[in-house]
């Protein structure tokens, strides 16, 4: 028999398990629209995977399906295993992934993969990782931890360390460039600092730097420049996939041309991973196109729900950086397929073809499902 208090799972000792406590702990409706999501995108990968795979001269059609199936399963496993962890070992897990991957940003300037003008990956035994997808989730759970400490040792420099972190982050994203990545973690940084009490003044200096180093991206690199430009004026640049994924939308109408029947897939670049958006609305319309809008508010506006009750201030200050995180990339990527912003270069979470991405978003809504689990007797402890 268990007992809630509050916030607060009661246990017997004879019960008392890893499993049985995140049975009875974890939110089971933002599990539930997660899977959701996930496999929307391997139905999705059946419609757009194999007109990629043609494209791109593949031998097999499902060379794409096969793989994004591979890493839906790697996906789930993280979800549920790091929604397992205490806040203590989510903290301590969080410490070890960052310190891998400032490694393996560092390296990129070494042994970087490029692709499409930028050096964002590492091959390692056979397979391309992003380490910008991992730093992603860890650092906000650090900054949250490290600002929390204000309250326990005030005269500690806790928040210049936090800012430290962010910076190295920063630059090391800057280099290969990632200004997309870069805006993004940038804007969760700023959530976690906000939910742990951000002064006037540093928010003053947050805006004024932001601006200068908008300001100094579109002057220095080309590709910011045209992608800025191409935007405020359209009919002076190349357009080409704006104007497909605009044409899929509205092809796709109400209801939808029906699923496998969309055509425009076949010449849109990037239709199974930064423009999947697009073939969802081609093939199931405007009102499923809404549905998915739908469930992203959902995790979000429940996750930050939870994290807004909690009374420790780690968890309530990281777990809103992590599901800010979230649906910030959710919108980025729908943002730039209805032509609200310009192109990014970032997928749709649990839906978009790639290996590192999904396996970073689990890990993000895996460590935020953590934070916000009502905590057992047995576990609880002072900011983690």
């Amino acid at each position: 028999m268990t007992v809630s208090v509050g916030s607060t799972v009661i246990v017997p000792r004879s019960e008392r398990s890893i499993i049985t406590e995140w049975r009875l702990s974890v939110d089971w409706r933002i599990m539930a629209a997660s899977f959701t999501l996930l496999g929307l995108g391997l139905m999705l990968s059946l419609a757009a995977g194999p007109p990629a795979a043609e494209r791109l001269g593949y031998s097999d059609p499902y060379h794409f399906v096969k793989r994004h199936c591979i890493f839906a399963a790697g996906a789930s496993v993280v979800l549920i295993a790091a929604s397992m962890m205490t806040r203590v070992w989510v903290r301590r897990v969080s410490a070890l992934i960052f310190a891998g991957s400032l490694v393996l940003l560092a390296a990129i300037m070494l042994i970087g993969h490029e692709a499409k003008g930028a050096e964002r990956w590492v091959n390692i035994a056979g397979f391309t990782l992003q380490p910008s997808e991992f730093v992603k989730p860890v650092l906000i759970v650090l900054i949250g931890w490290l600002l929390a400490q204000r309250r326990l040792f005030p005269d500690g420099p806790w928040a210049v360390v936090a800012l430290v972190f962010y910076v190295v982050v920063l630059g090391l994203l800057l280099l290969q460039p990632d200004v997309g990545q870069s805006a993004l973690i940038t804007a969760a940084f700023i959530a976690t600092f906000f939910v742990s009490g951000l002064p006037w003044r540093w928010a003053a200096a947050f805006f004024a730097g932001g601006v200068t180093l908008s300001g100094a991206l579109y002057a220095l690199l080309p590709h910011v420049r045209y992608r800025v430009n191409s935007f405020i004026n359209p009919s002076d640049y190349d357009t080409y996939q704006i104007d497909k994924a605009s044409e899929a939308i509205s092809r796709g109408g109400l209801l939808g041309a029906g699923p496998g029947e969309g055509t425009v897939k076949s010449s849109l670049p990037d239709a199974h991973t930064d423009f999947i958006y697009a073939v969802l609305g081609e093939e199931f319309g405007y009102v499923a196109a809404l549905l998915v809008i739908g469930l992203y508010g959902y995790i979000c506006w429940r996750g930050l729900r939870a994290a807004s009750r909690l009374h420790d201030p780690y968890p309530r200050a990281a777990a809103s950086g992590l599901f800010t995180l979230f649906a910030l990339q959710a919108a980025i990527n729908i943002a730039v397929n209805v032509s609200l912003i310009p192109p990014k270069g970032m997928t749709l979470p649990f839906i978009s073809y790639g290996g590192s991405s999904m396996l970073g978003i689990a890990l993000t809504l895996g460590l935020a499902l953590a934070l916000i689990r009502r905590q057992s007797l047995g576990t609880r402890g002072r900011h983690g």
